[in-house]
């Protein structure tokens, strides 16, 4: 996919309060480590995942992004009835009827015009839905789009402790909850729209790529389990292997859509799963861990909301500066891979 007309007019984001660490959750799970005979520390030496963040009280996924939808509706020039279409593109959500999006349009106050629904697949729906809104704005169909993202992993995280500390469990069969223990919870918002609504320096979504091998899909596979509380259970090291050759793949098909090479991003932002994946990810795909810029030590996984949040952050810390080329490195179970790349600006606010 190739866009010209493009354009990312503002950016927000919303984090919990409440501050969980690896070495938290270790001392909840003390009965396990001591049957097991697990050392203390592992969690965070296996994830680079210091901590991560949750809400201390029940949040759905509507409220958390409605939450960055306000705050982007500080931020950018548009009113929240002149949008053409919202998009929710959270891996939570609400119900399966009616679409999330519907509760996010009702806390906002948005117009009706505004086209709404879900766009969800697993990590990598916020950058399905700019693919998508990008190809609407391209098309003329639409000019201003708001994509949100609200991922609260709380209620996953409670229901591994849970079954971690009342099941008669192995070192072999923890494994597949392991990576449950990494998630954490934010929301993100972002108005996309077209180049001739917003401000000439604003930054440009380019295009991109996707590849796509659901012969693995089995690798991690979530959902409700007893009792209403989610439940999820991952092949991590298939899973790595499979995502690295996905990637990979992906990244060729995206060097040729763009005609870029390894060297030409100046930044980088890959999905905050943890250090081992980025470490592989980055040098399978030959690129400078420099150009790099992470969140899961602080933030963990957050789902779809990782890749831009932390982007987000990289431009509010100045990582990424006016005309930089960025690219974006999305890998979400099933297996998909999507890169983006974009030519940054000055964001507004």
């Amino acid at each position: 996919m190739i866009f010209n007309n493009v354009r990312i007019e503002s950016m927000a984001y919303a984090l919990p309060d409440e501050v969980w660490s690896s070495a938290t959750i270790e001392q909840q799970l003390t009965g396990l480590y001591e049957r097991l005979r697990l050392p203390l520390g592992r969690l965070e030496h296996m994830t680079g995942i210091r901590e991560r963040r949750f809400w201390s009280r029940p949040v759905s996924a509507s409220e958390a992004s409605a939450m960055a939808g306000e705050a982007v509706l500080k931020k950018t020039r548009f009113k929240a009835k002149d949008f053409d279409i919202l998009m929710h593109t959270s891996v939570c959500r609400d119900r399966l009827e009616p679409a999330t999006a519907s509760y996010v349009h009702r806390r906002l106050g948005m117009g009706p015009q505004t086209q709404i629904f879900d766009l969800s697949n697993a990590c990598l729906g916020w950058l399905n839905a700019v693919s998508v809104a990008g190809a609407m704005i391209e098309a003329g169909t639409i000019k201003r789009a708001l994509l949100v993202a609200g991922e609260n992993g709380r209620p996953l995280v409670e229901t591994t402790i849970s079954t971690l500390l009342n099941t008669g469990l192995t070192r072999q069969s923890i494994k597949p909850f392991f990576a449950n223990l990494t998630i954490g919870a934010g929301s993100v918002a972002a108005v996309l729209c077209h180049a001739s609504e917003a401000p000439d320096d604003a930054p440009a979504v380019l295009g991109g790529a996707v590849e796509t091998d659901t012969s693995h899909n089995n690798l991690c596979e979530g959902g409700a389990g007893v009792g209403d509380g989610l439940v999820m259970q991952t092949d991590s090291e298939q899973l790595l292997l499979a995502g690295l050759d996905v990637g990979g793949r992906a990244w060729d098909r995206f060097k040729n859509t763009l005609n870029w090479t390894n060297e030409t991003p100046d930044r980088v932002i890959c999905h905050q799963v943890g250090k081992a994946h980025m470490d592989r990810l980055l040098q399978r795909l030959h690129l400078n861990p420099l150009k790099n810029f992470t969140t899961f030590e602080s933030l963990g996984n957050i789902g779809s909301v990782s890749v831009p949040i932390t982007l987000a952050m990289g431009v509010e810390k100045a990582f990424i500066k006016a005309g930089d080329k960025v690219a974006l490195l999305g890998i979400g179970s099933g297996l998909s891979s999507m890169m983006m790349g974009l030519r940054w600006g000055k964001l507004q606010g």
